[in-house]
């Protein structure tokens, strides 16, 4: 294997706070996309005036607006990146490395430095956090799973030191935006496995998910940071089985409906 060039992808919509940042951290890429599902922030002007090209594309999922991504860029080699995260300089030369190394892998998990409200957490679990981002695009690509889409490679993956910097949440505001997102897609994921909305799920996990992160995972040491983020963390979790309990009352309320009219 010789020298390979890096495609660099961004998916977005209304990211007009962070996407200048994050591709600034990546200008050094041989192409830059933007892919794009709508935004009307300004995001698009931004992302125009930096970005290679810019694409737009009618959201569906995650796992599905960057398989279609996927197919036009240019490249094997891809770099993926969320507007909310940057590559520092010691992750873009560990990347350069990789892609000059003729004993290279097929693709590379990426730790990821999570930052809330202007400090790293490090602990709560998230001190675990790693994505599969670089990787030979002609070996790998996205199951077609509606949330925490993970890349499945066919090939042998292995691991950067460096790791991305990312900033989930700058403030409530933006964490109760996706909080929705993720709590309807979360429960459509729960009813495909054919996993119920029942009472123990709705009154233990949620405490499950606190006690887990708070004490187990050391969120106590990050002082109210870790209370607020072990505590949204356990909502999230109490309101995807909510919302899988909405989905199954309107489901029994239609059976019940049809029954009724059919024996009319």
């Amino acid at each position: 294997m010789s020298l390979e060039y890096l495609s660099a992808l961004v998916t977005t919509k209304n990211e007009a706070r962070t996407i200048r940042g994050c591709l600034e951290s990546l200008r050094w890429a041989e192409e830059l996309v933007v892919v794009d599902s709508g935004s009307t922030d300004g995001t698009l002007e931004i992302a125009r005036s930096i970005a290679d090209r810019v694409l737009q594309h009618e959201y569906e999922n995650p796992a599905a607006q960057k398989n279609w991504a996927l197919q036009a860029l240019t490249h094997r080699w891809v770099l993926i990146l969320d507007a909310d995260e940057r590559v520092t300089e010691a992750l873009r030369a560990e990347i350069e490395r990789i892609l000059s190394d003729p004993g290279r892998r097929d693709g590379y998990w990426i730790g990821r430095e999570n930052h809330f409200y202007g400090r790293a957490i490090r602990s709560a679990g998230w001190q675990r956090d790693k994505v599969l981002r670089l990787f030979d695009r002609t070996k790998g690509g996205y199951p077609p799973v509606l949330v925490h889409e993970e890349i499945e490679l066919r090939g042998n993956a292995g691991a950067l030191r460096a790791k991305l910097l990312h900033e989930p949440y700058h403030d409530l505001d933006r964490y109760f935006e996706k909080w929705n997102r993720y709590a309807i897609a979360s429960a459509e994921e729960l009813r495909r496995h054919g996993v119920r909305a029942s009472a123990s799920r709705l009154l233990f996990r949620p405490w499950l998910r606190f006690l887990r992160m708070y004490f187990l995972e050391g969120g106590i040491r990050e002082g109210r940071r870790g209370i607020v983020l072990c505590w949204l963390a356990a909502f999230s979790v109490f309101a995807k089985y909510a919302r899988l309990w909405e989905r199954e009352m309107r489901e029994k309320e239609t059976r019940e409906n049809g029954t009724r009219e059919q024996g009319r």
